[in-house]
């Protein structure tokens, strides 16, 4: 097995309990983008479809598991050390209102 550039160190065995840590983080990371792309993709579909003035229910829960999907993965882009989420909302065309509901889902009580 050939030591990742970024687990080589000086010369000794490679650190396999980190390199399993390293590599779950960036499952988590791409669990979570798929995630987060299919919550994006739902919006645009509903808005695609619907007719304005219905549905501002189900649109506004959509935009909430949208903003809740994106801050996951932007903590755990954050938790691997990736700089530029901002960048990152550009590029995956993350509405400003999706950046605004950005955070934990506040669901209401029963």
């Amino acid at each position: 097995m050939r030591k990742p550039r970024n687990l080589a160190g000086g010369g000794g065995d490679v650190d396999v309990l980190q390199y399993e840590i390293l590599q779950e983080k960036a499952a988590v990371l791409a669990r979570l983008g798929t995630k987060l792309q299919a919550a994006l993709d739902r919006l645009a579909e509903f808005d695609a479809a619907a007719r304005p003035g219905f549905g501002a229910r189900e649109r506004d829960a959509l935009v909430a598991a949208a903003g809740e999907a994106l801050w996951y993965f932007v903590v755990q882009r954050e938790v691997l050390g990736i700089p530029d989420s901002e960048g990152m909302m550009r590029q995956l065309g993350v509405p400003r209102e999706v950046r605004l509901r950005m955070g934990l889902n506040r669901r209401p009580g029963p």
